[in-house]
Order: structure tokens, then C-alpha cells, then sequence
């Protein structure tokens, strides 16, 4: 008997299901396919038969998703649904599912050195940390759910103790919660500042400076113009 993992007898029944495959020729094809559902009341929720040819969103199958995905890789959303007569929010589902999939076959890197970063999603501080691996030139994790500490801690933990061990280079921005993570996870590392944050605090110490002197050279202030 099909069950939930609990000793209680479920009901279950199988129900017919359609989940759009790749084309042949021009023709859109469609896999029809009788699955399993289980209603059990020992935990009283409701579960369904997984199957492995899927894609996580069941109306359509895994290669058909990876096909869209790679689709996108070249083209735009809005010209791969019209090509597959898809909602454009379709295909964007379908394009997130194939990059998770790379991701997964991928793995997760043993990085030596590492760039981390942050963007922007919306507009009012809205970010996710951007970590790469400096040598392969490559993105390796997006995740957080802002810019503090606990976020960049959240790489470390997907990382693991071992690897965040040899990590030797970590290039970053002055941002403070970026040096205090690495500092706890990654402690063999090397923290480099990005250049141009250093510029941009020196110009101010030197506009401060600036601004000091010619208030304290009075009337001679021509001997000090233009010597920034």
C-alpha cells in the first residue's frame, strides 16, 4: 500500500494527470500518466506520488524545463514564451528550475579565493550576497536575505567548516558585516578591500582636510587652492 511513513491505514486513489512534454516536429506534446494520491489521517495532509521524470512544478516535465532554461540562456523570457506558447511568468519559473539544476550539478566549490558582494532586488534596501570564486571568474552562491552578518554567515554554513578553512583571499567592500563573518568562518583568510571604496573614503578625508585648511588660511587661501 502506498502510505506517508505512518502506521495508520490511508486512503489513497490514483488520479490522471497531463504534463507537458518536448515537441515533435511542430506538434506540442502532452504525457498523460496516472498518479497516486494519499490522503492520510494520521497526519491528516495530503500527499502525492513523486515522480522522478517531473519537474518540481508538475504540469510539465524535468526535460522539458531544462530545455526552456537553456532557451533562456540565449533568448529572451518574453521570445521563448512565444516560441512555446507560455505565460511569460511560466517561463520564468521553468528558467529558475533549470538553474537550480546546474547549480546542483555543479556542487558546491572548494574555493581559495573569494569575492563577496551585494545587489540590489527592489528598491528600498533590498539586497542578496553575491559570493564568487575569484580564480574560475564564476559566481558560486545568491542567498541571504539582506547584507548583515548572519546572511554572508549563511555561505560559510552551505560551504562548511573544512572548506571555509582554505579559503585564503577574500576580497570584499569596507562593509563591517562582511569582515566580522569572514573573520569567524574563514579565519586563514586574507581580507582584501576593493580599491575603489578606498579611493572614495580617501577623497572625503581629503575634502574634510581641504575644507579645514582654507578655513583656517583666512584671506591667503590662494596658496592653497588647487592643491587637493
Amino acid at each position: 500500500m502506498f502510505h506517508c511513513g505512518h502506521r495508520c491505514r490511508s486512503r489513497y486513489d490514483r488520479r490522471v494527470c497531463r504534463a507537458r512534454d518536448l515537441r515533435v516536429a511542430d506538434t506540442v506534446m502532452h504525457v498523460e500518466f496516472e498518479r497516486w494520491r494519499v490522503n492520510c489521517p494520521g497526519c491528516g495532509g495530503v500527499h502525492v506520488e513523486r515522480l522522478d521524470w517531473l519537474a518540481k512544478n508538475p504540469r510539465y516535465t524535468g526535460r522539458f524545463a531544462l530545455h526552456v532554461g537553456n532557451l533562456c540562456r540565449s533568448m529572451t523570457n518574453k521570445a521563448v514564451a512565444e516560441l512555446e506558447r507560455l505565460h511569460d511568468s511560466t517561463v520564468k519559473d521553468l528558467s529558475k528550475l533549470y538553474m537550480a539544476e546546474q547549480v546542483r550539478r555543479a556542487g558546491m566549490p572548494a574555493p581559495r579565493a573569494i569575492g563577496i558582494d551585494e545587489i540590489a532586488i527592489h528598491k528600498g534596501h533590498d539586497y542578496r550576497v553575491v559570493v564568487s570564486d575569484l580564480e574560475r571568474g564564476r559566481p558560486i552562491w545568491f542567498g541571504g536575505s539582506g547584507r548583515t552578518e548572519a546572511d554572508i554567515d549563511q555561505f560559510f554554513a552551505d560551504l562548511g567548516p573544512k572548506k571555509s578553512a582554505r579559503i585564503e583571499l577574500a576580497v570584499m567592500d569596507m562593509w563591517r558585516p562582511f569582515r566580522t563573518s569572514v573573520g569567524k568562518n574563514a579565519p586563514n583568510a586574507a581580507i582584501v578591500f576593493d580599491k575603489f571604496h578606498i579611493m572614495r573614503h580617501l577623497s572625503d578625508a581629503l575634502d574634510q582636510c581641504d575644507g579645514t585648511s582654507q578655513a583656517s588660511a583666512g584671506q591667503d587661501r590662494s596658496y592653497i587652492k588647487g592643491q587637493r
